[in-house]
C-alpha cells in the first residue's frame, strides 16, 4: 500500500531524486514553474478588523456628537471665541478686537473653516466645528491601537483599550468645545507612531522602503509644524522633534538625505504657519497683545519666578497622576526608567520597542514633551487669583493618552514584581508632587476662585463641583490605581475588567462635567448676553463693546452679531464711537439704563436691550 501524497505537495520524478553526478550540472527533469503570486489576497479575518475600526470609529464620532449636542455658545472663554474669531476672519468675515489678550494662532481655526461652507448663523457654524472636532478626535481610537501594538499589547485588547483612551476625558470632554485640544491628543500620538516608524525603519533597500522612510519623516515634521501653528504648545512639541532628528543624524540613525528631508519639511511648513499667523495679528490685536512671552522672561529672571513656574508645574503632573486613576503616572514611571536605565539591562531589552538607543531618545523626547509643556505653560501663566493657578490639567492633555497607553502596556506586560515597583513609584510620584500643591499654593487652595471647568476629572473622583479637594481627588486615584492593579493580575478575565473599570470612569467623568460643567455655562452664557429677539443682528455690520464690560460678555457680544465687525474703548476715557451700528456700554449700579451713556445719548440712538447678571451689567444700543 503506497504513502499518500501531502496535499499541496508536488510528486518528485525518478530524475530529480536521483544523486548528482560529480562535475556534471544538476537539471531538473521538469520544465521550469513560473513563481506563484505573492501577493496576499484580502482574508476574511482582516475584513473583520477593517469593519471594527470602521464601526468603532463611528462609535466614538457618535459619543462625542451626543455629548456636545447641547453646545451653542463659546463658553471656554477666552479660547473658543479667539478660534472662531480666527477662523471668522480667515474666510473674510468680519474682525474682532481682542487686543491685550491672549494670540490666539491659526492652524487650529484653519481646520475649522468647512463650518463656514454649511452654517450660516453662529450657532450653526459653532455645531459645525464640533463635528469636525468628532471626526478627527475619534481617529485617537486607530492611533491608539497602532501604539499599543507598539508596545506590544496583544491585538484584541489593543483594541479594547484604543476605545479606553478615546473616551479619556483629555480626548472626550474637550472635544465638545472649539479648541486645539479637541486635535492635539490625536496630533500628539500620530506624531509619536511616525517618529517611532522614521527612528527603526532599516535601511532603504528599494524604492518603496525609500518611499516609505521619507513619507513617515516628513509626516512627523508636518504634524509638529501644524501643531506649532496651532499652539504655543507646539512649540514644545517641534524642539522635541527636531532634537530626535538631529540625534538620528549624529548617532548615524538616518541618512543625511532622510534628516535633511525631515528637517526642510519641518522648516517649510513651520514658517508657513508663521506667516499664517502673523496675518491675523492686524484684524485681531491691533493695538498688541498680553505679552506672555515677557511672563517667561521674569519667571526665568528670578527666584520667585523660579519658585511659580516649578510649583506649577508639579501641579499639572499630579493633575494628570489622580485624573487618570494612576495610570499617566505609572506611563510616565516606565518612561523615565527606559530613559535612565543601562540599554543592557534585560528587563529593559525586554520592554523595547526598537533599537536600544533609538527608544531611549524617543523616552527622552516624551520625557522633555512633558517637562517643557508643563513648566512652559507655568513660566508664561500670568496671576489670575483662580485654583486652577496651582492645578491643571488641560495643559498636559495632549500627552495623557501616550502615559497612559504607557501605562496601560505595564498592567498588562509586567512581571507581578515590576508592576509592584511601577505602581509604588506611581503613588510616591503622586503624593510628593500633592505635597509640593499644598506647600506651595497652602490655603490658596481654599481662598481663591474655583471655576468648575478646571476640574472636569477630580470633580468625579471626589463627587464634588464646587470647591477643589486636594487630598481626597489623591486618595481616590489612587485607590483607583490600587483596584486596576488588582484587577489587572486576574488571568482570564483581567484586560477585560481593567477595561471596563477605566473605560467606566472615564465616560462617567466626561458625562458628569458635561452635565454639570458644560450645560449650565452654555445656560447662563445664554441667558445673559443673547439679545437675538431684541434686534436683528444681521444688520448689524459693526459694534463697539466698552472695555468695562467684563471680557466675557464682550466677547459674546461679538460672537452673537456674527456679522459685525467688533471694536473696543474704554468709556472712562473716550466717548462711544457714532460710527457704528451698535454700542455696548457698562451699566452703573443703581442707575437708570440711560444713564449709561456718558452725557446722554446723542439723538437717534435706542435702548435695545439691558441685563444685570452675576458676570457684569450692560446696556446695548442701536442706531
Amino acid at each position: 500500500m503506497s504513502t499518500p501524497t501531502p496535499a499541496g505537495a508536488e510528486t518528485a520524478s525518478p530524475a530529480s531524486t536521483a544523486p548528482p553526478v560529480p562535475g556534471r550540472p544538476i537539471v531538473s527533469a521538469r520544465p521550469p514553474v513560473a513563481p506563484p503570486d505573492r501577493r496576499p489576497a484580502p482574508s476574511r479575518p482582516s475584513r473583520r478588523w477593517a469593519w471594527l475600526f470602521v464601526l468603532g470609529w463611528a462609535a466614538q464620532v457618535a459619543v462625542r456628537l451626543v455629548l456636545a449636542s447641547g453646545q451653542t455658545v463659546p463658553v471656554a472663554t477666552p479660547d473658543e471665541s479667539g478660534y472662531l474669531f480666527a477662523a471668522r476672519v480667515l474666510t473674510g468675515g468680519a474682525d474682532a478686537d481682542m487686543s491685550s489678550g491672549t494670540v490666539y494662532r491659526g492652524g487650529y481655526p484653519l481646520l475649522l473653516t468647512p463650518a463656514f461652507w454649511f452654517g450660516d448663523d453662529p450657532v450653526g457654524i459653532y455645531r459645525g466645528a464640533l463635528v469636525i472636532n468628532a471626526l478627527i478626535s475619534a481617529a485617537m481610537l486607530p492611533l491608539g491601537y497602532l501604539l499599543l501594538r507598539r508596545l506590544r499589547v496583544r491585538r484584541r485588547w489593543a483594541y479594547v483599550f484604543g476605545h479606553v483612551m478615546a473616551v479619556l476625558p483629555a480626548v472626550l470632554f474637550y472635544a465638545e468645545f472649539a479648541l486645539t485640544d479637541a486635535i492635539l491628543p490625536v496630533m500628539v500620538v500620530g506624531w509619536l507612531l511616525l517618529v517611532h516608524a522614521w527612528l527603526n525603519a532599516p535601511p532603504p533597500t528599494g524604492r518603496r522602503s525609500s518611499v516609505r522612510l521619507t513619507l513617515a519623516g516628513t509626516g512627523a515634521s508636518l504634524i509638529v509644524a501644524y501643531a506649532y501653528t496651532c499652539h504655543t504648545r507646539g512649540a514644545v512639541l517641534l524642539a522635541a522633534h527636531l532634537a530626535l532628528v538631529a540625534a538620528a543624524l549624529v548617532c548615524r540613525w538616518r541618512s543625511w538625505r532622510a534628516t535633511g528631508l525631515a528637517a526642510l519639511a519641518a522648516a517649510a511648513a513651520t514658517g508657513a504657519g508663521m506667516l499664517l499667523n502673523r496675518s491675523l495679528l492686524p484684524h485681531m490685536y491691533p493695538t498688541g497683545d498680553n505679552d506672555l512671552g515677557g511672563n517667561v522672561v521674569r519667571r526665568l529672571t528670578s527666584e520667585d519666578g523660579w519658585g511659580w513656574m516649578l510649583s506649577l508645574g508639579t501641579g499639572q503632573v499630579w493633575y494628570q497622576a489622580a485624573a487618570t486613576g494612576g495610570m499617566a503616572a505609572i506611563g510616565l514611571v516606565a518612561v523615565a526608567y527606559v530613559a535612565v536605565r543601562p540599554a543592557g539591562t534585560p528587563s529593559v531589552k525586554a520592554a523595547m520597542l526598537g533599537a536600544p538607543g533609538r527608544t531611549r531618545a524617543l523616552a527622552l523626547a516624551v520625557i522633555a514633551i512633558v517637562a517643557g509643556i508643563a513648566f512652559a505653560t507655568s513660566a508664561a501663566l500670568p496671576v489670575e487669583y483662580r485654583i486652577g493657578n496651582y492645578v491643571y490639567g488641560r495643559y498636559l492633555a495632549s500627552i495623557t493618552p501616550v502615559l497612559f497607553a504607557v501605562g496601560v502596556a505595564v498592567l498588562l506586560r509586567a512581571s507581578a514584581r515590576t508592576l509592584l515597583w511601577a505602581s509604588a513609584a506611581a503613588a510616591t510620584l503622586t503624593v510628593v508632587a500633592a505635597c509640593v500643591v499644598q506647600w506651595y499654593a497652602g490655603d490658596l487652595l481654599t481662598l481663591y476662585k474655583h471655576t468648575p471647568y478646571d476640574f472636569p476629572e477630580t470633580s468625579f473622583l471626589t463627587w464634588d463641583w464646587e470647591s477643589f479637594q486636594l487630598w481626597h481627588a489623591t486618595a481616590t486615584g489612587l485607590a483607583l490605581m490600587c483596584a486596576s492593579v488588582a484587577v489587572a493580575r486576574l488571568r482570564r478575565s483581567g484586560p477585560l475588567l481593567l477595561a471596563g473599570v477605566l473605560a467606566a470612569v472615564a465616560i462617567g467623568m466626561s458625562v458628569t462635567a458635561t452635565d454639570r460643567i458644560a450645560r449650565p455655562l452654555v445656560r447662563d452664557e445664554t441667558a445673559h448676553t443673547d439679545i437675538r429677539r431684541s434686534i436683528d443682528l444681521r444688520r448689524q455690520r459693526s459694534i463697539a463693546v466698552d472695555w468695562n464690560v467684563p471680557w466675557t460678555i464682550r466677547l459674546s457680544h461679538y460672537y452673537w452679531a456674527w456679522w459685525a465687525d467688533g471694536s473696543v474703548f474704554d468709556a472712562r476715557w473716550y466717548a462711544p464711537p457714532q460710527n457704528v451700528d451698535m454700542v455696548v456700554l457698562a451699566w452703573p449700579k443703581d442707575k437708570p439704563a440711560a444713564a449709561s451713556w456718558p452725557k446722554g445719548a446723542p439723538p437717534g440712538w435706542r435702548i435695545i436691550d439691558s441685563r444685570r447678571t452675576i458676570q457684569g451689567d450692560w446696556v446695548a444700543w442701536a442706531r
